[in-house]
């Protein structure tokens, strides 16, 4: 290397070596042998210093600024990139001693170099560029927006967009990774939805935010209620959904959250289309002429995991009580309780091994459309959400992920495998072996954020009843 460029700002210099300059140095496009730019010495990592690009040995007469200090030294004269030879600067006269103790890092964007046949009289500005290789300081926010194409048999063709922002608190790598995502979709059927999700930790997880909101005009499949409901759905319900859960979580101590927890569900609009095959005198459950919910309650969660899109190592476990009540606006009066445990185990270097137990418990007059739900992208992938519902659920899976594959060409394409299981029902005496449904499947990932560690899903997965494909931005749990 003869030149190289540096263009970055001191601050994010400063951010992303942990480093402190006492000085502000410009652009330069053109770092030459002699010229004056920043670097960090291994004797005083916390500062960024000025330096004078190139190498002087201790016994020359006068400045000479030697470059190309190559590690093999004249061990590998025919520049094979392949070369696993002796490292001949550690005896080269001009190196030994300072290769030992007198190392520093170079704070550089760029470098110019040549080709080999024309050297530098052909030069090339060489760089990582930030379309396919994520070169963000790793502190730093980032934004990602991309168009979304799918396909439902209730929907037809759904066009929309999906947004993620993640974020570290202060630009604090230290601190747990927060996310916010986001997605809207339009389809042919004349249906739209607005989602928003996400976790928020703030400076040191002080305070913990964990919720999610929906807006949609959207059709629901109504098997009935039941783990024994049909698999034809017996209604079409049309309706208007809005969903507001929040909680509001304040760390005790390490690990330990504790607070209050919101949840707003209003259903509108709603007009259950029967199916052909059903009796015309079916009898319509509770809510089906729409209703308002307002549930309030507490939430313990005990949460150690630091990217909640992909976890690699760390356990998350929520206690939540919600209860629904007229005296504050509740259509119907009911109570709530839901327990949500979570473990993740790295495999080796970069497989992870993930489970997951899941129990909702609803006592008292509860709408159909706030019944303990089964299925979805997140819980017993391959049934359609709501497939089957009852005043209770119990659910489990597993899943292994290879966080990537090892393959030689690339190192951001990983895979998964997963498997679970769950029943539905009104009665813990009616809950047997026999009720459980199970299903099962794979997939592929995509390294979309290398320095996050975040990762595109797609998965296939299958059940007795048909298969359902899904692509999200992170890991289903």
């Amino acid at each position: 290397m003869r030149w190289y460029v540096i263009v970055s700002k001191v601050k994010v210099v400063e951010k992303k070596f942990n480093a402190k300059s006492e000085f502000a140095f410009e652009p330069n496009y053109n770092v030459s042998a002699g010229a004056k730019a920043p670097i960090i010495t291994s004797k005083n990592p916390q500062k960024i210093q000025l330096s004078h690009f190139g190498f002087t040995p201790a016994f020359a007469p006068k400045r000479t600024y030697l470059l190309n200090a190559r590690a093999e030294g004249d061990h590998n004269l025919d520049n094979r990139s392949d070369f696993t030879g002796a490292k001949g600067i550690i005896k080269n006269p001009y190196f030994r001693k300072a290769i030992r103790s007198q190392r520093c890092l170079v704070i550089a964007d760029a470098f110019i170099e040549g080709t080999t046949a024309n050297k530098l009289n052909e030069p090339y500005l060489v760089y990582l560029n930030n379309i396919f290789n994520d070169t963000s300081d790793l502190a730093e926010s980032q934004l990602i927006v991309y168009p979304v194409f799918a396909y439902a048999p209730e929907t037809s063709w759904e066009i929309g967009f999906s947004s993620l922002y993640v974020y570290f608190a202060n630009q604090d790598t230290t601190n747990r990774l927060s996310e916010i995502n986001g997605f809207t979709f339009f389809t042919l059927e004349n249906q739209y939805g607005l989602f928003f999700d996400h976790a928020i930790y703030s400076d040191q997880s002080r305070w913990f935010f964990l919720g999610k909101l929906r807006f949609q005009s959207f059709p629901l499949f109504y098997h009935g209620i039941g783990i024994k409901s049909p698999e034809q759905a017996l209604a079409k319900v049309q309706a208007n959904q809005i969903l507001i859960k929040e909680r509001v979580l304040r760390k005790l101590r390490k690990d330990l959250f504790v607070g209050f927890e919101f949840d707003y569900q209003r259903l509108s609009s709603v007009d259950f289309e029967l199916t052909e095959s059903t009796n015309p005198n079916l009898e319509l459950p509770r809510g089906s002429n729409g209703s308002d919910n307002i549930g309030l309650g507490l939430g313990f969660v005990r949460d150690n995991r630091h990217n909640v899109l992909n976890v690699r190592k760390g356990f998350f476990s929520e206690l939540a009580l919600l209860h629904y009540n007229p005296a504050w606006g509740s259509t119907f009066k009911f109570t709530s309780i839901i327990s949500d445990t979570r473990f993740f185990k790295p495999m080796g270097k970069n497989n992870v091994l993930a489970t997951q137990v899941l129990g909702q418990f609803n006592f008292g007059d509860v709408p159909f459309n706030q019944l303990a739900l089964l299925g979805g992208e997140s819980m017993m992938r391959g049934y359609y959400y709501g497939r089957y519902r009852d005043n209770n659920q119990v659910a489990a899976q597993v899943e292994y992920r290879f966080l990537p594959i090892p393959f030689n060409f690339t190192k951001r394409i990983g895979a998964a495998v997963f498997g679970g299981t769950a029943s539905v029902f009104d009665e813990v005496n009616n809950l047997g072996v026999s009720n459980f449904v199970v299903s099962g499947g794979a997939g592929l990932r995509f390294l979309l954020f290398p320095k996050k560690d975040i990762w595109i899903r797609t998965d296939l997965a299958f059940t007795r009843e048909g298969r359902g494909f899904y692509i999200f931005i992170g890991e289903s749990f």
